[in-house]
């Protein structure tokens, strides 16, 4: 099957990439364009998996670039996005540009070339904080940052797909997702580290 992954250069879509790969797939890496030539962590990809997948440096936020990828392909995993809730507090448009209107292009894209499924990669940051637990699908949304508003509108978009003209759409909201590449700021790798350094206390945040 010939997969595109959008966000291949980031965390969870370099691994995704890999396990492609070596699933036999034949995988498109649709990875952000920058003038220094980086494939982001795709630079630091296993090498069993090197030269092994085919890279579309692009931007998400431009519909024909999104298309061009698209083209030739049976199915999309669309995982570009900006993740950095602090960030977004600073900065909100370019999450709802990258975020809302990147989703609307790939949905878009894969009505208008026929694809046979898309996978939309949401976040659990989408429930706010939780109104109950086990947390469950039937949990209400709430945008309590713009980060997590700007997948909200996302997850909107690619559900009125669905319901609209029968884009083959499935939705997934990882929670604390961990594991090489990722970030040392984010609180799996944060809580490790303190352990690991013998620390008595944890301490997460600004406290």
């Amino acid at each position: 099957m010939k997969i595109l992954v959008t966000g291949a250069d980031g965390f969870i879509g370099s691994h995704l990439t890999e396990q492609l790969v070596r699933k036999g797939h034949d995988v498109k890496a649709f990875v952000y364009y920058n003038s220094f030539n980086s494939w982001g962590w795709l630079d630091h990809c296993d090498n069993d998996v090197k030269g092994q997948f085919e890279v579309f440096p692009g931007d998400i936020r431009d519909p024909h670039g999104v298309r061009k990828a698209m083209k030739g392909c049976d199915a999309v995993f669309h995982l570009a996005a900006l993740i950095a809730i602090p960030y977004s507090y600073h900065s909100p448009d370019t999450y709802v540009e990258t975020n809302i209107k990147g989703t609307l292009n790939v949905v878009q894209a894969v009505r208008e070339l026929e694809l046979a499924k898309v996978i939309h990669t949401s976040t659990s940051e989408v429930y706010g904080t939780a109104q109950f637990v086990p947390i469950t699908e039937e949990h209400p949304l709430q945008g309590q940052s713009p980060y997590s508003a700007s997948k909200i509108g996302a997850d909107q978009i690619a559900i009125s797909f669905f319901r609209s003209f029968g884009t083959p759409v499935s939705i997934i909201r990882p929670f604390n997702t961990y594991g090489p590449r990722q970030s040392a700021r984010a609180v799996i790798p944060t809580v490790i580290t303190q352990i690991a350094s013998g620390a008595r206390e944890l301490r997460l945040g600004d406290v």
